[in-house]
């Protein structure tokens, strides 16, 4: 008898386990399909950008300018939905940068310092905006805020200034 009662038991906990994870599964997806998309418009944007740098690198300017611009319509498509994440907010400002829109570029990287004064990314974006704009001043700003960060980003941002 115990052990009849006992396989019902495990019975009726798989069962139910399995109707729950299932059940639930299927209203997250609904009331959070708008998060998922965010995160896949930007998880998208990054991709691209990260083949449209690889491009770049090898001199194929204009096709890394397109995917630039595909990037950026992935991302502005998540800045709807978040508005306040400077990951997207970097993103937007590099790939605004990268096709010229400097003056965009700069809004949207100001925007994320709002944020998050020591992002380590949009603070060297910042500053390469500023020394192809030839504002030294205030790239060597950009630098100084990296300056303790023994990141990656400061020794790229210190080598383009030494470079102008």
């Amino acid at each position: 008898m115990f052990k009849r009662i006992f396989i019902i038991l495990i019975a009726a906990f798989i069962f139910v386990q399995y109707v729950g994870t299932s059940h639930g599964a299927s209203s997250d997806s609904g009331s959070d399909s708008t998060s998922d998309n965010y995160l896949d418009h930007y998880k998208d944007a990054k991709k691209l950008i990260l083949r449209a740098k690889s491009l770049e690198e090898k001199n194929k300017v204009d096709r890394a300018t397109k995917l630039y611009s595909k990037a950026l319509g992935k991302l502005e498509q998540a800045y709807k939905t978040d508005r306040n994440n400077p990951d997207v907010l970097n993103y937007l400002g590099f790939a605004l940068r990268k096709i010229g829109k400097l003056k965009e570029a700069e809004k949207y990287y100001l925007a994320g310092l709002k944020i998050k004064p020591d992002h380590n990314g949009i603070n060297e974006y910042l500053g390469e905006l500023y020394v192809n704009t030839n504002r030294m001043d205030l790239a060597k700003e950009r630098l100084a805020v990296l300056k303790n960060c023994n990141c990656e980003e400061y020794s790229e941002l210190k080598e383009i200034i030494e470079k102008k």
